[in-house]
Protein backbone atom coordinates (compact mmCIF):
# COMPACT_ATOMS: atom_id res chain seq x y z
CA UNK A 1 0.00 0.00 0.00
CA UNK A 2 1.63 3.30 -1.15
CA UNK A 3 2.03 5.60 2.22
CA UNK A 4 -0.19 8.96 2.48
CA UNK A 5 3.07 11.05 3.66
CA UNK A 6 6.51 11.17 1.91
CA UNK A 7 9.05 13.44 3.31
CA UNK A 8 9.97 15.71 6.51
CA UNK A 9 7.55 16.73 9.11
CA UNK A 10 7.77 19.45 11.61
CA UNK A 11 5.84 18.98 14.45
CA UNK A 12 5.84 21.52 18.33
CA UNK A 13 4.53 20.85 21.21
CA UNK A 14 5.75 17.06 19.96
CA UNK A 15 6.73 15.56 22.95
CA UNK A 16 3.69 14.58 24.70
CA UNK A 17 -0.27 14.54 23.99
CA UNK A 18 -1.73 14.97 20.48
CA UNK A 19 1.91 16.16 19.31
CA UNK A 20 3.03 12.95 20.07
CA UNK A 21 0.79 10.94 18.79
CA UNK A 22 0.76 13.06 15.64
CA UNK A 23 4.41 12.60 15.13
CA UNK A 24 3.68 8.52 15.80
CA UNK A 25 0.85 8.92 13.31
CA UNK A 26 3.42 10.77 10.90
CA UNK A 27 5.96 8.25 11.17
CA UNK A 28 3.41 5.07 10.57
CA UNK A 29 1.87 6.80 7.68
CA UNK A 30 5.48 6.99 5.41
CA UNK A 31 7.28 10.29 7.08
CA UNK A 32 10.97 9.28 6.93
CA UNK A 33 11.86 13.10 8.59
CA UNK A 34 10.48 14.24 12.17
CA UNK A 35 11.71 17.52 13.64
CA UNK A 36 10.11 17.04 17.40
CA UNK A 37 9.95 20.47 18.68
CA UNK A 38 9.25 20.87 22.33
CA UNK A 39 9.44 23.32 25.10
CA UNK A 40 10.76 20.26 27.37
CA UNK A 41 13.82 18.89 25.31
CA UNK A 42 14.52 15.46 27.43
CA UNK A 43 10.84 14.35 26.60
CA UNK A 44 10.79 15.17 22.82
CA UNK A 45 14.10 13.25 22.76
CA UNK A 46 12.13 10.08 24.61
CA UNK A 47 9.55 10.43 22.48
CA UNK A 48 12.35 10.47 19.27
CA UNK A 49 13.74 7.33 20.64
CA UNK A 50 10.48 5.65 21.12
CA UNK A 51 9.75 6.51 17.65
CA UNK A 52 12.79 5.57 15.90
CA UNK A 53 12.66 2.27 17.59
CA UNK A 54 9.41 1.27 15.97
CA UNK A 55 9.96 3.27 12.60
CA UNK A 56 13.44 2.59 11.96
CA UNK A 57 13.54 4.11 8.67
CA UNK A 58 12.10 7.35 9.93
CA UNK A 59 15.03 9.58 11.11
CA UNK A 60 13.90 12.00 14.28
CA UNK A 61 15.53 15.77 15.28
CA UNK A 62 14.21 16.32 18.35
CA UNK A 63 14.58 20.36 19.29
CA UNK A 64 14.13 22.66 22.24
CA UNK A 65 11.39 25.35 21.17
CA UNK A 66 9.32 27.88 22.98
CA UNK A 67 6.95 28.93 20.77
CA UNK A 68 6.37 32.30 22.58
CA UNK A 69 9.71 33.54 21.47
CA UNK A 70 10.70 34.67 17.73
CA UNK A 71 14.53 33.59 17.86
CA UNK A 72 13.61 30.43 19.52
CA UNK A 73 11.10 28.98 16.63
CA UNK A 74 13.26 30.20 14.34
CA UNK A 75 16.39 28.54 15.17
CA UNK A 76 14.08 25.27 15.23
CA UNK A 77 13.02 25.62 11.96
CA UNK A 78 16.59 26.76 10.97
CA UNK A 79 17.76 23.46 12.25
CA UNK A 80 15.25 21.71 10.82
CA UNK A 81 16.30 22.80 7.56
CA UNK A 82 19.90 22.28 7.78
CA UNK A 83 19.17 18.49 8.81
CA UNK A 84 16.34 17.71 6.76
CA UNK A 85 16.81 20.29 3.16
CA UNK A 86 12.91 21.03 3.69
CA UNK A 87 9.77 20.96 5.76
CA UNK A 88 6.72 19.24 3.92
CA UNK A 89 4.30 18.84 6.78
CA UNK A 90 3.82 21.43 9.98
CA UNK A 91 1.50 21.15 12.77
CA UNK A 92 1.47 24.01 14.98
CA UNK A 93 0.40 22.25 18.18
CA UNK A 94 1.96 23.80 21.01
CA UNK A 95 -0.73 25.67 23.60
CA UNK A 96 -1.72 25.60 27.09
CA UNK A 97 -5.18 25.49 28.65
CA UNK A 98 -4.78 28.96 30.50
CA UNK A 99 -6.48 30.02 34.08
CA UNK A 100 -10.11 29.27 32.49
CA UNK A 101 -10.88 32.57 34.59
CA UNK A 102 -13.82 35.08 33.92
CA UNK A 103 -12.96 38.12 32.12
CA UNK A 104 -13.86 39.98 34.94
CA UNK A 105 -11.61 37.82 37.30
CA UNK A 106 -8.81 37.39 34.93
CA UNK A 107 -5.50 38.30 35.78
CA UNK A 108 -3.56 40.66 32.85
CA UNK A 109 -0.28 38.35 32.69
CA UNK A 110 -2.06 35.22 32.82
CA UNK A 111 -4.23 36.48 29.09
CA UNK A 112 -0.96 37.64 28.02
CA UNK A 113 0.47 34.88 28.47
CA UNK A 114 -1.96 32.30 26.82
CA UNK A 115 -2.32 34.37 23.30
CA UNK A 116 1.18 34.45 23.63
CA UNK A 117 1.48 30.69 23.33
CA UNK A 118 -1.99 29.68 21.76
CA UNK A 119 -2.14 32.40 18.68
CA UNK A 120 1.09 34.48 18.75
CA UNK A 121 2.90 31.24 18.74
CA UNK A 122 1.12 29.42 16.22
CA UNK A 123 1.39 32.95 13.95
CA UNK A 124 5.50 32.78 14.38
CA UNK A 125 5.61 29.37 13.38
CA UNK A 126 3.80 29.85 10.85
CA UNK A 127 5.26 32.41 9.33
CA UNK A 128 8.76 30.36 9.71
CA UNK A 129 7.25 27.99 7.65
CA UNK A 130 5.43 29.89 5.18
CA UNK A 131 9.03 31.35 4.69
CA UNK A 132 10.75 28.02 4.19
CA UNK A 133 8.32 26.22 1.86
CA UNK A 134 7.93 29.41 -0.76
CA UNK A 135 11.37 28.52 -1.18
CA UNK A 136 11.14 25.12 -2.00
CA UNK A 137 9.74 22.75 -5.03
CA UNK A 138 6.39 20.53 -4.65
CA UNK A 139 8.05 16.93 -3.98
CA UNK A 140 5.78 15.68 -7.22
CA UNK A 141 4.22 17.63 -10.57
CA UNK A 142 0.39 17.10 -9.12
CA UNK A 143 -2.77 19.04 -8.46
CA UNK A 144 -2.89 17.37 -5.38
CA UNK A 145 0.33 17.72 -3.95
CA UNK A 146 2.32 21.39 -2.85
CA UNK A 147 5.17 23.20 -1.94
CA UNK A 148 4.52 22.30 1.94
CA UNK A 149 1.17 21.89 4.28
CA UNK A 150 0.04 23.55 7.31
CA UNK A 151 -1.64 22.63 10.01
CA UNK A 152 -2.90 24.75 12.44
CA UNK A 153 -3.89 23.16 15.75
CA UNK A 154 -7.19 25.64 17.32
CA UNK A 155 -10.26 23.99 19.06
CA UNK A 156 -13.79 23.77 19.14
CA UNK A 157 -13.82 26.69 21.29
CA UNK A 158 -12.12 28.33 18.32
CA UNK A 159 -15.42 28.01 17.25
CA UNK A 160 -17.79 28.01 19.65
CA UNK A 161 -17.91 29.80 23.08
CA UNK A 162 -17.06 28.23 26.02
CA UNK A 163 -19.36 26.64 28.37
CA UNK A 164 -20.33 27.98 31.79
CA UNK A 165 -18.35 24.59 33.07
CA UNK A 166 -14.97 25.96 31.48
CA UNK A 167 -15.51 29.75 31.36
CA UNK A 168 -11.76 30.22 29.28
CA UNK A 169 -12.17 32.92 27.84
CA UNK A 170 -8.49 33.67 26.87
CA UNK A 171 -8.16 30.26 25.70
CA UNK A 172 -11.37 30.38 23.27
CA UNK A 173 -10.11 34.18 22.19
CA UNK A 174 -6.56 32.40 20.93
CA UNK A 175 -8.16 29.61 19.64
CA UNK A 176 -10.74 31.80 17.67
CA UNK A 177 -7.21 33.91 16.35
CA UNK A 178 -6.01 30.84 15.48
CA UNK A 179 -8.89 29.96 12.78
CA UNK A 180 -9.21 33.77 11.76
CA UNK A 181 -5.24 33.38 11.02
CA UNK A 182 -5.35 29.78 9.83
CA UNK A 183 -8.22 31.41 7.12
CA UNK A 184 -6.26 34.56 5.95
CA UNK A 185 -3.01 32.45 5.48
CA UNK A 186 -4.81 30.09 3.61
CA UNK A 187 -6.31 32.66 0.49
CA UNK A 188 -3.15 34.73 0.57
CA UNK A 189 -1.04 31.50 -0.12
CA UNK A 190 -2.88 29.11 -2.02
CA UNK A 191 -1.88 30.60 -5.30
CA UNK A 192 1.77 30.32 -4.38
CA UNK A 193 1.58 26.15 -3.89
CA UNK A 194 0.69 26.33 -0.02
CA UNK A 195 -1.89 24.26 1.81
CA UNK A 196 -3.24 25.54 5.08
CA UNK A 197 -5.98 24.16 7.38
CA UNK A 198 -6.71 23.92 11.09
CA UNK A 199 -7.87 21.38 12.79
CA UNK A 200 -10.77 21.92 15.92
CA UNK A 201 -10.93 19.16 18.22
CA UNK A 202 -13.38 18.54 21.25
CA UNK A 203 -12.41 16.99 24.33
CA UNK A 204 -9.32 14.88 23.93
CA UNK A 205 -7.89 12.73 26.47
CA UNK A 206 -5.15 14.10 26.58
CA UNK A 207 -2.29 14.03 30.23
CA UNK A 208 -3.84 17.99 30.87
CA UNK A 209 -7.42 17.09 31.16
CA UNK A 210 -6.91 13.33 32.76
CA UNK A 211 -4.97 16.03 35.43
CA UNK A 212 -8.58 17.51 35.41
CA UNK A 213 -11.34 14.67 35.66
CA UNK A 214 -11.36 14.95 39.56
CA UNK A 215 -12.90 18.28 38.91
CA UNK A 216 -16.30 17.31 37.76
CA UNK A 217 -16.49 19.79 35.28
CA UNK A 218 -14.91 17.76 32.25
CA UNK A 219 -17.25 14.88 32.83
CA UNK A 220 -20.18 17.19 33.19
CA UNK A 221 -19.02 18.16 29.50
CA UNK A 222 -18.40 14.42 28.14
CA UNK A 223 -22.57 14.25 29.12
CA UNK A 224 -23.14 16.57 26.29
CA UNK A 225 -21.27 14.61 23.92
CA UNK A 226 -23.56 12.41 21.40
CA UNK A 227 -20.72 9.37 21.48
CA UNK A 228 -20.58 9.97 25.23
CA UNK A 229 -16.72 9.87 25.36
CA UNK A 230 -13.36 11.60 25.08
CA UNK A 231 -11.42 11.70 21.81
CA UNK A 232 -8.44 9.86 21.91
CA UNK A 233 -5.08 11.23 21.09
CA UNK A 234 -4.44 8.89 18.45
CA UNK A 235 -7.83 9.68 16.42
CA UNK A 236 -7.11 13.32 16.65
CA UNK A 237 -3.37 12.92 15.15
CA UNK A 238 -5.31 10.87 12.22
CA UNK A 239 -7.59 13.48 11.47
CA UNK A 240 -4.14 16.03 11.43
CA UNK A 241 -2.27 12.94 9.10
CA UNK A 242 -5.33 13.14 7.11
CA UNK A 243 -5.37 17.02 6.65
CA UNK A 244 -1.72 16.77 5.85
CA UNK A 245 -1.78 14.62 3.06
CA UNK A 246 -3.07 14.35 -0.64
CA UNK A 247 -6.65 12.69 0.54
CA UNK A 248 -7.45 16.14 1.65
CA UNK A 249 -6.00 18.14 -1.46
CA UNK A 250 -8.66 20.23 -1.82
CA UNK A 251 -9.29 21.71 1.45
CA UNK A 252 -8.02 25.21 2.05
CA UNK A 253 -8.52 27.22 4.91
CA UNK A 254 -10.73 25.04 6.91
CA UNK A 255 -11.31 24.42 10.40
CA UNK A 256 -12.13 20.79 10.54
CA UNK A 257 -14.35 19.90 13.44
CA UNK A 258 -13.42 16.71 15.08
CA UNK A 259 -15.71 17.01 18.58
CA UNK A 260 -17.73 13.71 18.99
Amino acid sequence: MASLLRGAGFITGAASGIGRATAISFAKHGATQLALADINLNAAEVTAKEIQSSFPRTEVLPLSLNVAKEDSINDAVKQTVSQFRRIDYAVNNAGIGGSGALSAKHDVEDWKRTIDVNLHGVWLSSRAEIRIMLEQEKREESPRHNRGVIINVASMYGILATSLNTPAVAYAASKHGVVGLTRADAVAYAPKGIRINAICPGYVETPLVQSTMHTGAIQREIEKIPIGRLASMEEIADHITFLASPLSSYMYGSAMVADG
